[in-house]
């Protein structure tokens, strides 16, 4: 039998450690949660990028993929009602292309544009002033129930036979009929 030669422990330099935190990309456009910072925003991971709340409704999404993606920039929530007043306060928006042609709820002020910093700011004081114009409750995740596949298609049962004519009547017991008797 042969014996195992021990394994070598991996060297790792002195002040690293072996299991180092996974590094966190820097946030995206961090200036707008600075400009936030009196409505007290949270910020949680959405689609690759983060989600900016304001109580329990969401605001803003900040997105920074690189490269020339046109999305990158600030996601405005809102609704169809309110795109073109917004747009009259904020020219650059546009609707997001991530999720297809069309118009979305989500707008977004492209970081490509030139008043990129000043619009997104706009927009945060919009959040202030509580504008009803930014910012949706999201809605519940909708339920799905689950389909049912139709029975497997089988050889019909054997019926049995119907009976010809009228059933015949049940006798009355014994003891009745001697006392009707």
């Amino acid at each position: 039998m042969k014996s195992k030669t021990p394994r070598r422990a991996l060297e790792v330099p002195a002040g690293e450690a072996i299991f180092s935190a996974k590094k966190k990309k820097p946030l995206p456009h961090p200036f707008v949660l600075d400009a936030l910072e009196a409505a007290h925003p949270e910020t949680r991971p959405m689609f690759g990028c983060t989600a900016v709340y304001v109580g329990e409704k969401i605001m803003l999404v900040l997105r920074d993929k690189g490269g020339a993606d046109p999305d990158c920039g600030v996601w405005v929530a809102t609704t169809l009602d309110h795109h073109e007043s917004l747009r009259r306060e904020l020219p650059s928006l546009r609707s997001i292309t991530v999720f297809g042609s069309g118009v979305t709820g989500w707008q977004v002020l492209p970081s490509t544009s030139p008043d990129f910093e000043d619009e997104a700011l706009r927009a945060c004081e919009m959040i202030l002033a509580g504008d009803v114009r930014v910012g949706k409750i999201p809605g519940e995740k909708k339920k799905t129930t689950p389909r049912v596949k139709p029975a497997a298609k089988s050889a019909p049962a054997a019926k049995a036979p119907k009976a010809k004519g009228k059933a015949p009547k049940a006798k009355a017991p014994k003891a009745q009929a001697k006392a009707k008797g």
